[in-house]
């Protein structure tokens, strides 16, 4: 099984290198973050090095239309993901499975919601150190009452239409 072997060279490396927090978020409160080319630029040569190869696989992919604070549309996805590791010598896999979540008002959430899957993995399989308090046990939240949902909140602004179209449509066959 040298997929472990190699996962645990490329571990070795990273405890030295390491992966600063230098991007800073100024939306909201502001905070520090490793971007997923500063993940890249540090993982891909220490990969090759060690000859392991991360294949993707998304194993499912939920999309919900939100609407923005300015009225526009703004996609929230959330992909649950699977992440082979392989040695490229033998052939050998570990999988890690994570989530990622991401929004977007354009067509980029989805390749967000990834890339952040792709972060989180590599963080934990490499047992890459953070800075923050990203633990979960740190912080306890109190979150408002759940609403509940009605089915017309469960379809998006933009669907309505077709929906209510749907909806006649097998009425006036029913009573046909």
């Amino acid at each position: 099984m040298k997929v472990y072997k190699a996962i645990n060279n490329v571990q070795a490396d990273l405890s030295v290198l390491g992966i600063t927090k230098d991007r800073r978020n100024m939306q909201g409160s502001g905070y520090n973050f490793r971007g997923i080319d500063d993940v890249y630029n540090t993982i891909a040569p220490l990969l090759a090095k060690h000859g392991l190869c991360i294949l993707p696989r998304v194993l499912s992919r939920e999309c919900v239309e939100r609407v923005s604070q300015k009225g526009g549309a703004l996609f929230y996805v959330t992909v649950d993901a699977e992440f082979d590791f392989v040695s490229a010598e033998d052939g050998t896999k570990h999988t890690v499975k994570t989530f990622g979540e991401a929004m977007d008002s354009g067509d980029k959430a989805t390749n967000k919601a990834m890339s952040a899957a792709y972060k989180y993995a590599c963080f934990q399989a490499f047992s890459i150190p953070t800075e923050s308090d990203n633990d979960a046990d740190a912080h306890t939240h109190t979150p408002a009452p759940k609403v509940s949902a009605t089915k017309t909140d469960l379809v998006p602004p933009s669907r309505m239409a077709v929906v209510a179209d749907v909806a006649a449509a097998i009425d006036e066959r029913m009573s046909a």
